[in-house]
């Protein structure tokens, strides 16, 4: 029998995609089958379309990416046990293996499997089928349950949010200390709003045009145009000449890491989650590093923390209705991309809802 179809953007090749039918796919013994509801355009997408990293992300073609979305378990397989049909999920990008030494420290972001879809290891819309698609499946350990009060377009920012949440776990926020966010984009927008709610007192944000407008809008303390000023010695300037204690680069720009570091205090923390181009090298003040003891720290994708995201944003301590700027059908996501690349409207998040009428 032939199985039912969906629609689902596919990639061809570089810069080549179209709206395609295609099989609904079937869910193993341990994962499930969900309807999406809502996609939110992430700031990789774009590069994976324009074949960037092809070979890796994507592996082949043809390929569905995607993968900030949130939808509903419409069937399950047979040993899946924490879910049930009808539950409202947002999904996770990374899902590890669960056996190699980094997935049983619970750092299943750094799945010493990766791309090994025959050990179980998935990085969905990188390296396995994403969600640009009216259905997918996926493992239940990358899915968690939606309050009742989270909307599906709300609950697709989680995935960015995670990259936020969990470059502040590790780095760490100063009870009444300052806080630099460079790059404002959602990452960077979202690490500020979580900034603040940890307890950093002050917050600057580096950027410039409208993203550092919004941010002066809705969360920071303070702006640093960098086409207009020195973001150092202004940094400087708004902590009386100490420095910030924890920064976080969200931006990936050339030359970041330096300023970064010449932004922290003594004792400071700065916090990569911006990926830079490959090949790209950064020359770093090792003797400020040294001297003033500052740490640096690579932050990689969301392992743990959706659960509390989503409480957070249920709650209403955070906020992320102000990043959702568009939304858009399926079948409109040429007109979506081009919106969030060429950042039409104001466009912050972009969210396609692939089952929408």
């Amino acid at each position: 029998m032939e199985r039912k179809k969906m629609k689902a953007v596919v990639l061809l090749g570089p810069n080549e995609f179209e709206l395609q039918n295609i099989p609904i796919p079937v869910s193993s013994a341990h994962e499930v089958l969900c309807k999406i509801h809502a996609v939110a355009i992430c700031g990789s997408d774009p590069k994976f379309i324009r074949g960037d990293m092809k070979g890796k992300w994507p592996p082949s073609y043809p390929f569905v990416i995607g993968h900030e979305w949130a939808g509903e378990v419409v069937a399950i397989g047979s040993e899946v046990k924490s879910l049930v049909v009808g539950n409202r999920v947002a999904g996770e990008a990374h899902s590890g293996c669960g056996i190699c030494s980094m997935c049983k420290k619970g750092k299943y972001n750094l799945c010493e499997n990766y791309g090994n879809e025959a050990m179980g290891h998935r990085h969905y819309g990188h390296s396995s089928t994403g969600s640009y698609a009216q259905y997918g499946i996926f493992y239940e350990r990358s899915l968690t349950l939606i309050p009742d009060n989270v909307t599906y377009s709300q609950a697709s920012i989680i995935d960015a949010a995670g990259t936020a949440m969990h470059a502040i776990d590790l780095a760490g926020i100063t009870i009444g200390g300052s806080v630099v966010v460079i790059g404002p984009g959602p990452i960077g927008l979202i690490t500020a709003k979580l900034a603040k709610i940890s307890g950093a007192s002050q917050i600057i944000v580096v950027g410039r045009g409208q993203r550092l407008r919004l941010a002066r809008d809705i969360v920071a303390d303070e702006i640093i145009d960098f086409e207009k000023e020195d973001p150092i010695e202004r940094v400087k300037q708004l902590t009386n000449g100490k420095g910030a204690h924890e920064i976080f680069e969200c931006s990936g720009a050339k030359g970041i890491v330096n300023q970064a570091v010449q932004m922290a205090r003594k004792d400071g923390c700065v916090s990569l989650s911006g990926i830079p181009p490959v090949g790209e090298l950064d020359l770093i003040d090792s003797r400020k590093l040294v001297l003033d003891q500052i740490r640096i720290m690579g932050t990689r994708a969301n392992p743990n923390v959706s659960e509390k995201l989503l409480a957070l944003v249920s709650s209403g301590r955070l906020f992320v209705d102000d990043l959702i700027t568009h939304h858009f059908k399926l079948d409109e996501f040429s007109t979506a991309l081009s919106t969030f690349t060429e950042r039409k409207d104001g466009a912050m998040k972009v969210i396609i809802e692939p089952n929408r009428a």
